[in-house]
């Protein structure tokens, strides 16, 4: 038992210790957004489905001797294919398909190695009930979901503190190759094991579970699956655009298969069948526009206990139907159809479908519909008499109700916007707003988090708002621009394309911009780009990841660089490293300055920028402005950075003060960084 549970371990642990490694190491390369995460959970549970159809027809085809055999040689080969470490030839260019670049580079990198561990869990199992003479594995399948936990958990906290990122991969494909010696050695001690046909009680098998029972399965498992990814976005799409925050709901997804398939059982079905009504209905009421000013930690707090309590009545009534073991690889293989098939829906699917992330209200609808499903199923009754009785008349009309209350929850997220369009890297919003009578204005969100507004009388369309303001700390750097002298600046991120108001006749103003919806916005619904062309300014929009597009042109001379990508948003690490900044300074002039916007309501990038500063010689300067009493500026937070601390002896930056450090902060790298010591 003790290698089973061992191999069975080591396996889980390694395919969730992957999955934040890898996803760590594309995710700056493709912008930082949740969408990066959820695609490689796509992939992941893509795989995962076809390491079950393996394990599946491995076990009903191949005879034991042959198993060992082909899992042997496929481990072997995936042994040959490490380490993990994806080539810097994989970064994108920006023309690419986002999606279908992570899922190709995904299966180059991790692909068979991920497959194989994923076959783990029901080949073994199979293997230690066929050895065991039909005795029953699903403890088994909760010690896997116990190693997934652990591994997920202790990624933030025992590994990316102190493990740069080519250590972590080295440390991970040593473990495979641990992982892969046991897997070898359980087949090969298994096989010598012919299969039964009964269950070890004397009795005959159980009959095959028919086709209804399978699609139930399906349905159990996908839903889940499409609620886990579809409140990881609605949390860091409109909640806290913090990453962390990914980590969670998957952790509360894997306890929820811990608890309900431990022999224990500790799924009680009229407990939280009790509680899901509640659950649902929370969850529905905080799509509602009404609710958006509930705090973020009661926010965060409901949407987990909402999302574990659905997780805990899917995967206990998946629990409670587990069929005998002869059929346990079928069974995972359904559960696993049913979890790509969620993901497929919730990262392939909605995007194109809808215009917002309506894929959460999608989901606790399909969550009510299944407790529905499985409420009024009772033995002996049919559907109509189950439906037609008081219990089922009351679930119908509260499943219909929740559906209700989200149709106009969904309609009410959209009447307040001129314009609302979706891609890879999330929704865009914009909407008209007025400041008395005649001031009207437009702003530009990307989820919960405002990009730039602009007045829309002609009078006042150059005037500055939101965190561009006279008294911000761009505002103060742009000061500086001489009369007559034509200044080159670039900005990384684009928005509304605010900063190409600062711009006199004979300026060159370059924005990189990774999303390709934003420069279509910023020409159609705003006017800085436009108004800066009518005097004469050279404005220039390119599309990529500012980083990467930097790094194959040849030095642009600016006067000012801006890093304009970090306001609220998961942070593009990529941007903040030591090497970001070597390559910054590559492109600047000796006398220009480098303008870093930091707002944030939950990460300190202060001392990440005077660790790098320090490590280089160069000089940083903090630029705080508060709220103005017309609402119109926003407080913002900047770090302007230079060649030396002589720049900011100007009186334009008398309000300043000198970077602070925190010693529990370390020099990000390229190959270092770590986000939980900058947490506020």
């Amino acid at each position: 038992m003790l290698l089973y549970a061992l191999t069975i371990f080591l396996s889980a642990f390694l395919l969730f210790q992957v999955q934040p490694l890898i996803a760590k190491t594309i995710l700056a390369w493709f912008g930082g957004s949740a969408s990066v995460w959820t695609t490689c959970m796509l992939f992941f549970q893509a795989m995962l489905l076809l390491g079950y159809f393996y394990s599946h027809v491995t076990i009903k085809k191949l005879k034991p001797r042959m198993q060992a055999i082909v899992h042997t040689v496929l481990l072997g080969l995936a042994v040959l294919l490490l380490p993990i470490i994806p080539s810097a030839a994989w970064k994108p260019t920006g023309n690419e398909n986002p999606t279908v670049q992570i899922l190709v580079l995904l299966a180059a990198t991790v692909g068979l190695p991920y497959l194989l561990c994923s076959t783990t869990g029901p080949l073994v199992q199979a293997w230690y009930s066929r050895k065991e003479g039909g005795a029953t594995p699903y403890r088994l399948f909760a010690l896997s979901n116990l190693g997934s936990m652990l591994a997920l958990l202790s990624y933030p906290v025992a590994v990316e503190p102190f493990l740069p990122i080519p250590s972590q991969a080295w440390g991970w494909s040593g473990g495979f190759v641990a992982f892969a010696g046991l897997a070898i050695l359980t087949g090969w001690r298994s096989a010598g094991y012919a299969a039964r046909e009964t269950s070890g009680t004397g009795q005959e098998p159980e009959a095959a579970p028919g086709w209804n029972e399978q699609i139930l399965w399906i349905g159990l498992a996908a839903c889940p699956s499409l609620l886990l990814l579809a409140v990881t976005n609605h949390l860091t799409q409109d909640v806290a655009a913090i990453p962390f925050l990914w980590v969670l709901p998957l952790a509360l997804y894997l306890l929820s298969f811990i608890l309900t398939f431990d022999a224990r059982g500790w799924y009680h079905r009229d407990l939280f069948l009790f509680l899901l009504a509640p659950a649902l209905g929370g969850m529905a009421y905080m799509q509602w526009s009404e609710s958006k000013s509930v705090a973020m930690p009661v926010a965060v707090l409901l949407f987990a206990l909402s999302f574990f309590i659905a997780c805990m009545v899917c995967h206990g009534e998946l629990a409670q139907r587990k069929p005998a073991a002869r059929y346990l690889t079928s069974f995972f293989l359904m559960l696993s159809v049913g979890g790509a098939l969620g993901g497929l829906f919730t990262g392939v699917v909605a995007p194109y479908l809808f215009s917002m992330y309506f894929e959460l209200p999608v989901g606790i609808a399909f969550c009510g519909l299944l407790a529905l499903i499985v409420t009024v199923e009772e033995p002996g009754r049919t559907w109509m008499q189950s439906m037609a009785s008081i219990s089922g008349i009351a679930l119908l009309l509260g499943v219909v109700g929740l559906s209700a209350f989200l149709g106009r929850t969904v309609f009410d997220a959209l009447k307040d916007y001129t314009l609302v369009q979706r891609n890879f890297y999330g929704t865009l919003r914009v909407r008209q707003g007025n400041v008395g009578e005649y001031d009207g204005y437009k702003s530009v969100l990307h989820g919960s988090i405002n990009h730039g507004e602009q007045w829309t009388h002609p009078s006042r369309r150059r005037e500055m708002l939101s965190y561009y303001c006279p008294q911000s700390g761009v505002g103060h750097v742009m000061a500086l621009h001489p009369k007559g002298q034509p200044w080159k600046y670039g900005v990384i991120g684009l928005g509304a394309g605010t900063m190409a108001a600062f711009a006199e006749k004979g300026d060159t103003v370059i924005f990189y911009e990774i999303n390709p919806l934003v420069p279509k916005l910023a020409d159609t619904e705003f006017t800085y780009l436009p108004d800066a062309r009518a005097r004469g300014v050279d404005v220039q929009v390119k599309l990529g990841d500012g980083r990467l597009t930097l790094e194959r042109e040849p030095a642009q001379n600016f006067d000012v660089l801006m890093m304009d990508a970090f306001s609220g948003d998961s942070i593009p690490v990529h941007l903040m490293t030591k090497e970001a900044f070597d390559l910054y300074f590559r492109n600047l002039k000796q006398d220009g300055v480098i303008v870093v916007h930091i707002s944030n309501k939950y990460l300190d990038l202060e001392p990440v920028i005077e660790r790098i500063v320090k490590s280089t010689g160069k000089a940083a300067w903090v630029m705080e402005a508060d709220d103005d009493e017309e609402e119109t500026c926003y407080g913002t937070t900047y770090v302007l950075v230079a060649n030396s601390p002589n720049t900011f002896q100007n009186q334009e930056f008398v309000t300043g003060r000198a970077a602070k450090a925190k010693a529990r902060v370390g020099l990000w790298t390229d190959a270092y960084s770590n986000l939980f010591r900058i947490l506020k």
